[in-house]
């Protein structure tokens, strides 16, 4: 009677050793995986800085005094949360020259040219006249 008992209980630890531990094992990374995934995440936040541009304090429709019949139909007073010289850019992604002598253009901060915006624009280094060298 303990024979059978005793083959029956190697078998499944053969089995456990067999197919137990390597799926433990793969637990355990896959964990550990997220975690670090977790981490590196939460680096990358950290390090991204400022956005491209972000919606000016005063939104262009106040600072230029715009009637309400006005605010209606137009699309950046239907999207605060974006620069208006954003939502105005022409096709090609270029600012229409109304943009360009805009007061509220003009006074908005320049984003920080931080190594993941120069990457978004394809530069390796940052250019010579922004840190302040003659070219």
């Amino acid at each position: 009677m303990t024979e059978p008992l005793f083959t029956l209980l190697t078998v499944l630890a053969g089995l456990l050793l067999r197919l137990g531990l390597p799926l433990g094992v793969t637990a355990l990374i896959v964990w550990l995986l997220r975690k670090l995934d977790a981490r590196w995440q939460a680096e990358a936040r950290q390090q991204a800085g400022p956005a491209l541009a972000t919606a000016p304090a005063v939104p262009c429709w106040i600072a230029r005094h715009c009637p309400e019949a006005l605010r209606a139909r137009c699309p950046a007073y239907a999207r605060p949360d974006v620069p208006c010289w954003q939502v105005f850019r022409d096709a090609q992604g270029r600012l229409k020259p109304i943009c360009l002598g805009c007061e509220v253009f003009r006074q908005a901060p320049a984003p920080a040219l931080t190594q993941s915006v120069l990457k978004t624009f394809g530069v390796s280094e940052t250019p010579k006249v922004c840190r302040g060298e003659p070219t």
